[in-house]
C-alpha cells in the first residue's frame, strides 16, 4: 500500500509539470527598469557620443532596440499611471504631474486655464503587480513612483516590498541624492551612500531571495531628474571629456524657451552613467543566480529629455523640443527588451509602441490573464516573437495644461509616419511625417489637408471615449503682461 501511494504521487508530479508529455515551461520573470526624464539619445546605443552607457548598451545588443516608442505623455505621473494600468492617462484623469497647480490656484499669465487633473491613482485600479499576484509572483518595488499621497503608495496597490515609492517627483529629502535621504520608505544609508546605487542593490537583494519563485521586479530611478547631482569623480570625468571634445553649450530657440542643443552637461551626464551603472549591479545579480534565461527586461523613460528648463541639462536632437513639449523629443524614448531564447540578440523594431502596452505584455509574459481588465495596450508578446504586428494603429496623447518647460495646452495623434498636433491656445494644427521629417520641421498642414481631417476625426473621437478634460479661457489673462510661458536661462 505504501509502495502504491508513493507511485500514485510520483505520477501526480509528473503530471503536473508535463502537458501531452511535454514539460511546462518555468514561469518568467520580470525586471522593470524606469528611468526619469531620460532622453531618446540620452544612451549610447540610442546615439549619444557624450554619455557613457555600457551596460544599457550591452542589454540593447543582447535583445530589441525600439526606435519608435512612446511615453503615454511629456511629464511623468500621467506616463506612470499609463504603465501600471494599460490604460490611457485620460481616463484616470491623471492627465498632469502629481503636485502641478489645479486651475483654481492659477496664477500664470496664460491664455487657458489648464484642465483640473486627479491626484492619486485609485486603489481601485488593477496595477501590474496586482496583475502578477493572479500568478503568485512576488512584486518588488524600488524608487520613484508619484502617484498619490500616502494610502496610495506601491504597498498599497500590489507591491510586497516598497522601497523608496512615495508622494515626491524627485529625491528632495535630505541630502537628495545622498543618504540621508529623508524618505520615508527609504531607510538611510551610511553617510554619501548614492542613491542609485542603493536602489539597485536593493534590487539585487530582493531577485536573490526570490530566484526560486517568479517575480516582478520594478526599479523606477529617481535619476536623471532634477536636482542635478552627480558624485564627484563623475563630474570630474566628464568635465575633463568636455575639455579634451572640445564641446561648448549651443541653444536654439523653442517657442518661448531657449533649447538645448549640445550634450555636454558634465554633471548631468555623471547622472546618466550612475544610473547605467546601477542598471549593470542588477543585471549582474540576474546572471550570478542563474536567471537570465526566464528574465525578461524593459528598458524605457517616463517622458523625454529635460532641454528647455530647470538647468537645460540635455539636448534631443534630432528631435524637436524635450520634456513637456508634445513634439517628438518629448514623447519618444528609448525602450529596450530583452527575452532570452526568444528575441534575437541586436534585433531593432521601427514598429510604434506605448507605455500602455507594457501592461498587456507583461500579464502575457506571466500567464496572468487580463481579458476581463479593460486596458488601451497591446501585448508586445506577437512582436517579440517575430509575428505580425499591427504597424498603423493609432497612438494618442493629451495634455491640457502648462507644463513647466514652455509647453501649452495640446493633443495629438500618430498613425503610421503621420503626426497630427492640436494648439488649444490658438486652434492651430500642424501635420509632420515623422519617419520622413523625425526633427517635425515642416509643417505639411496645408498641403495635405486631408490628411489633416482623417487624423483630426481619429483625435477627436479619441478624446471623447476617454472622456478627455479640456482647458478653459482665462479671464485674468492680460495680453500686455509678459506671457506665462517664458523663462529665463541662468547666463
Amino acid at each position: 500500500m505504501k509502495n502504491s501511494w508513493i507511485v500514485v504521487l510520483g505520477l501526480t508530479l509528473f503530471l503536473s509539470r508535463t502537458v501531452f508529455g511535454q514539460a511546462q515551461p518555468q514561469p518568467l520573470n520580470v525586471v522593470f527598469f524606469l528611468v526619469d526624464d531620460l532622453g531618446w539619445t540620452d544612451v549610447g546605443c540610442f546615439g549619444s557620443t557624450f554619455y557613457e552607457t555600457p551596460n544599457i548598451d550591452r542589454l540593447a545588443a543582447e535583445g530589441m532596440r525600439f526606435l519608435d516608442a512612446y511615453a503615454a505623455c511629456q511629464v511623468c505621473s500621467p506616463t506612470r499611471a499609463a504603465i501600471q494600468t494599460g490604460k490611457w492617462p485620460q481616463r484616470t484623469a491623471i492627465t498632469d504631474y502629481i503636485g502641478a497647480p489645479q486651475p483654481a490656484g492659477w496664477n500664470r499669465n496664460t491664455r487657458l486655464l489648464p484642465a483640473a487633473y486627479e491626484t492619486a491613482l485609485p486603489l481601485a485600479e488593477i496595477t501590474l503587480a496586482e496583475l502578477v499576484k493572479r500568478r503568485n509572483y512576488a512584486t518588488f518595488f524600488a524608487g520613484k513612483w508619484h502617484l498619490g499621497p500616502e494610502g496610495f503608495w506601491p504597498e498599497n496597490q500590489g507591491y510586497d516590498i516598497n522601497m523608496g515609492g512615495i508622494d515626491r517627483g524627485g529625491p528632495y529629502g535630505g541630502n537628495k541624492y545622498f543618504s540621508p535621504y529623508g524618505n520615508p520608505r527609504l531607510p538611510d544609508g551610511p553617510p554619501g551612500e548614492h542613491l542609485p546605487d542603493r536602489l539597485a542593490r536593493e534590487t539585487a537583494k530582493f531577485i536573490e531571495e526570490h530566484k526560486d519563485q517568479p517575480f516582478l521586479a520594478f526599479l523606477s530611478f529617481y535619476s536623471v531628474h532634477t536636482p542635478l547631482m552627480a558624485r564627484e569623480d563623475l563630474r570630474q570625468k566628464y568635465e575633463e571629456k568636455r575639455r579634451r571634445l572640445g564641446l561648448e553649450a549651443k541653444f536654439g530657440r523653442e517657442g518661448p524657451r531657449d533649447v538645448r542643443l549640445v550634450q555636454e552637461h558634465a554633471v548631468y551626464a555623471g547622472m546618466v552613467e550612475a544610473m547605467d551603472q546601477a542598471v549593470g549591479k542588477v543585471l549582474q545579480k540576474i546572471d550570478e543566480l542563474g536567471l537570465r534565461d526566464r528574465t525578461v527586461v524593459f528598458f524605457t523613460s517616463d517622458n523625454g529629455g529635460l532641454s528647455t528648463s530647470e538647468g537645460w541639462p540635455t539636448s534631443n536632437l534630432p528631435l524637436r523640443a524635450g520634456k513637456g513639449w508634445i513634439y517628438e523629443g518629448g514623447v519618444r524614448v528609448p525602450l529596450i527588451v530583452r527575452w532570452p531564447g526568444v528575441v534575437p540578440p541586436g534585433t531593432v523594431s521601427r514598429v510604434p509602441v506605448c507605455s500602455v502596452d507594457f501592461f498587456p505584455t507583461i500579464g502575457d509574459l506571466a500567464g496572468a490573464p487580463w481579458n476581463d481588465i479593460p486596458v488601451d495596450g497591446q501585448s508586445l508578446v506577437p512582436l517579440l516573437k517575430g509575428k505580425p504586428f499591427p504597424e498603423d494603429r493609432p497612438l494618442f496623447w493629451h495634455y491640457p495644461h502648462y507644463g513647466n518647460q514652455g509647453g501649452a495646452p495640446s493633443a495629438a495623434v500618430r498613425k503610421g509616419p503621420w503626426k497630427l498636433i492640436h494648439w488649444y491656445e490658438d486652434d492651430s494644427w500642424e501635420l509632420y511625417d515623422v519617419v520622413a521629417d523625425i526633427g517635425e520641421t515642416q509643417n505639411l498642414a496645408q498641403k495635405h489637408p486631408e490628411r489633416v481631417a482623417e487624423l483630426r476625426q481619429l483625435l477627436e473621437t479619441w478624446l471623447k471615449d476617454v472622456g478627455a478634460r479640456f482647458p478653459t479661457a482665462n479671464p485674468n489673462y492680460d495680453p500686455n503682461k509678459p506671457d506665462g510661458r517664458i523663462a529665463v536661462r541662468p547666463q
